[in-house]
């Protein structure tokens, strides 16, 4: 399909200019990172957000937390330009604090701190750490600190895990804990697995409950499947939980993810080699077809778990040059980066601005193009199909051979709408 000349090896000067780090990537376009921890926090049952921000902030994360979260009022002071100038902060804290524990219902009480609050100098050391038995987390987002609403999401579960994971309780022996917002039928899909090794899944997090957070503090080990989670990795680490990187994804990654957890619950060695090879058959049977052969595909997105998909994508067969993401390189990124570069993908970016992606489309030519909505629109003005990571790959099944053969099956289908941009474009150019 597309035809595509890649640039000489280790010149610099041939890359795009946005590659070259000559953008400001201290914010990356994304979302406010407070919806992040918001998210996270408003869909723990017993939960009572208590944000301490201006009026305007209120306001916009209150919509998004009811479209994306929960049906769930958030508490905050009025903090207008008067308050503010007052110096009143601390003291509209604290009362927001005690409003939030009249509630019904209330288990915990988490106090969203933004920017302004902040800036103000909201002091955690005077807040009170629980009224009236109900623990009060505070959890510090903001903007200028935290550059991803994802990387919020971590600084959220990290501060509640904190304050409900006990050091001090004993291991159920093989058993894992799931750590990653994933697609409701991976963690059965994985369950079901493990109890073939021996094992079992006690818990996925960010979790529903209070309980499913201590559960996590149970488990033999955890499995970090989305590489963001820096801070609540260690958080369990300290508490001497251990820790297995990557996912179950595509045919080597799932064999190695599958012996890597059977040696963290000390299953037996024979039957994990007997599961990871059958995993490992299943999945080379399908990709010998290679259903993407010949297609160039770009991804774009906002939590890193884009390069689990763009692993995917080129086992199939595709070329996927770029790959590009919201959050920061780390360690939790290493081996999945490592792995792409030594399979063809050029350029991975991270904190990402729409014009990295935007130099990438001018510089390949991309069949399909996986990414933000703002750049999904731009890629169908152009008469490339493209389609919103979030909303349309990532509610789907990933991980195994099942997830792979599904992932696979729906790209190839959107390959297959290109005459349809391209009757689209034709139409508007008359």
């Amino acid at each position: 399909m597309a035809e595509h000349t890649p640039p000489a090896p280790d010149d610099e000067l041939s890359a795009p200019e946005p590659f070259r780090g000559g953008s400001c990537k201290l914010h990356p376009q994304t979302m406010c990172p407070a919806f992040g921890a918001l998210r996270v926090l408003s869909r723990i049952e017993g939960a009572q957000p208590a944000m301490v921000t201006d009026a305007g902030c209120l306001y916009g994360l209150t919509f998004v937390s009811h479209f994306y979260a929960a049906r769930k009022s958030i508490l905050a002071p009025q903090l207008g330009t008067a308050e503010l100038s007052s110096g009143q902060v601390q003291e509209a804290a604290q009362a927001v604090i005690a409003e939030a524990a009249k509630e019904q219902n209330v288990s915990v009480i988490p106090v969203i701190s933004l920017c302004v609050a902040e800036t103000a100098g909201l002091a955690e050391e005077l807040l009170p750490t629980e009224v009236d038995g109900k623990p009060v987390v505070l959890v510090r987002v903001p903007a200028y600190a935290i550059h991803s609403h994802p990387e919020a999401k971590d600084i959220a579960l990290a501060a509640v895990m904190r304050r409900f994971v006990d050091a001090q309780v004993e291991a159920e022996p093989h058993t894992l804990a799931l750590l990653g917002e994933v697609f409701p039928a991976d963690p059965l899909i994985i369950d079901g697995l493990l109890r073939k090794m021996g094992g079992r899944v006690v818990t996925t997090l960010p979790g529903r409950h209070v309980d499913e957070l201590k559960l996590a503090g149970r488990a033999t080990a955890v499995a970090a499947l989305h590489p963001y989670y820096r801070e609540t990795v260690g958080v369990l680490r300290e508490r001497g939980i251990g820790v297995v990187t990557g996912a179950p994804i595509g045919v080597e990654g799932s064999a190695a993810w599958i012996r890597a957890v059977g040696a963290a619950l000390d299953l037996d060695e024979e039957v994990v080699e007997q599961v990871a090879s059958a995993e490992e058959a299943a999945a080379r049977g399908f990709l010998a077809m290679q259903p993407l052969k010949g297609t160039t595909i770009m991804l774009s997105g906002y939590e890193g778990n884009e390069m689990l998909y763009a692993r995917l994508l080129i086992e199939g067969g595709a070329h996927v040059p770029y790959v590009s993401t919201s959050i920061g390189q780390s360690m939790l990124t290493a081996a999945d980066e490592a792995w792409l570069k030594a399979h063809g993908c050029e350029t991975v970016v991270y904190r990402k601005a729409i014009e990295d992606d935007m130099a990438a489309m001018e510089y390949w030519r991309f069949d399909l193009v996986i990414g933000t909505t703002t750049l999904a629109a731009h890629a169908k003005e152009l008469g490339i199909p493209a389609v919103y990571y979030t909303n349309i790959l990532s509610v789907r099944p990933l991980f195994l051979a099942g997830g792979m053969i599904a992932s696979l099956s729906f790209v190839r289908e959107l390959l297959g709408r290109k005459p349809l941009y391209e009757r689209m474009v034709d139409f508007f150019q008359r």
